[in-house]
Formats: C-alpha cells, sequence, structure tokens
C-alpha cells in the first residue's frame, strides 16, 4: 500500500516538474542551441537566465530593507543591472523613501568587483576618518559618514548606502536595515 502512495505522489509531481521555471527553461534552450551549433543563440539564452537569476537575488536583498516608516512611503527597484554593468557586475537593489519633507535612498550592492576594491577602504576606519568620514556604530556595524551620504561594508561583499537627505534624517531608518541578515544571504 505505501508504494502504491509513493507512487501516485511521484506521478502527481511529474508536471510541476516536467513545467521547469524560465532559468531552467532558458538553460535547456542554450543546451539545445548548443548542441545544434548555434553558439549565438546558446549565449542569448545563458544571458537571460542570467538576468533572471540577477533579479531573484535582488529581489532576495530588498527583503533586508525596511518598511517605510509612519507617513512615508518606499517604492523599490531592483533594476541596476545597468547601473551595476557600469561598475563590473554585480546585483543591486534600491528603496526611495519619501515623506512630505523628504526623499532618500537606501541601496545594497553585492559582489561588484569595484565593491571589491574599495573594500579595504570602507573596512579601515582610521582610513576613512582621516579622509574626513565620520563613524556610526549601528549594533555590529559601524556606517561611515561621508559627503551626506551613509555607508556600511557588510562581509566584504556588500556595500549598504543611503544617500538623497540630511545624515539625521536616513540614519535612523538606514538603522533597521537587516544587517544579519544581508550578512548571511547567499542566494
Amino acid at each position: 500500500m505505501m508504494t502504491v502512495l509513493i507512487r501516485a505522489g511521484l506521478v502527481a509531481l511529474l508536471p510541476a516538474a516536467a513545467m521547469g521555471d524560465e532559468v531552467t527553461d532558458a538553460i535547456d534552450a542554450a543546451r539545445k542551441a548548443y548542441d545544434a551549433g548555434d553558439a549565438g543563440a546558446a549565449m542569448d539564452e545563458l544571458t537571460y537566465a542570467m538576468g533572471l537569476l540577477q533579479a531573484m537575488r535582488a529581489d532576495g536583498l530588498a527583503a533586508f530593507l525596511p518598511p517605510a516608516p509612519e507617513g512615508w512611503t518606499r517604492e523599490t527597484s531592483t533594476e541596476m543591472a545597468g547601473a551595476m554593468a557600469m561598475m563590473g557586475g554585480g546585483t543591486g537593489v534600491e528603496a526611495t523613501y519619501a515623506s512630505p519633507g523628504a526623499t532618500f535612498s537606501i541601496s545594497v550592492m553585492a559582489d561588484s568587483p569595484m565593491l571589491m576594491a574599495m573594500s579595504p577602504m570602507l573596512a579601515n576606519p582610521m582610513m576613512l576618518s582621516s579622509s574626513g568620514g565620520k563613524l556610526h556604530r549601528l549594533g555590529d556595524i559601524k556606517a561611515v559618514e561621508m559627503d551626506g551620504s551613509l555607508m556600511a561594508l557588510v562581509a566584504n561583499r556588500f556595500l549598504v548606502q543611503a544617500e538623497g537627505a540630511p545624515v539625521e534624517t536616513m540614519l535612523p531608518l538606514f538603522g533597521q536595515v537587516d544587517f544579519a541578515g544581508i550578512e548571511g544571504y547567499m542566494p
């Protein structure tokens, strides 16, 4: 009887597994194009799959940004791919917070080669303070205030940044970013 139930369950799952998703469909199409000798189509399909995966990663990062406070709105954009491409790649998400008196954004950039080049400077409080930066402790995270923006390096892979309003306005919401969640994020 148990064998019959297991087989019935597996048969019920087959249509869902056979349908796949957009990422696996694109990868499968790339493989078919490659096997047919069409390298251009294979590259197009792989590029499409990579774009879908980048969007999934960006959506995951958006979950770590705080909701809008009372009286504010929050608009989230995962369309940072163009800007990230100019910086050598990576993933990014940005939330714009607006109230009648102020508007600013908090962004998270992940795995950017440019970020990797900047991380020794961002990780060194002495270097930042000698460059005019001011440190703010937010739990286990040290945020740097520089030129009217806030920046925090998380796990040497993620740059969280707030800009667009006075630091006093941005700092309370910046402190609500789920830095621990970002640190452990492995999409």
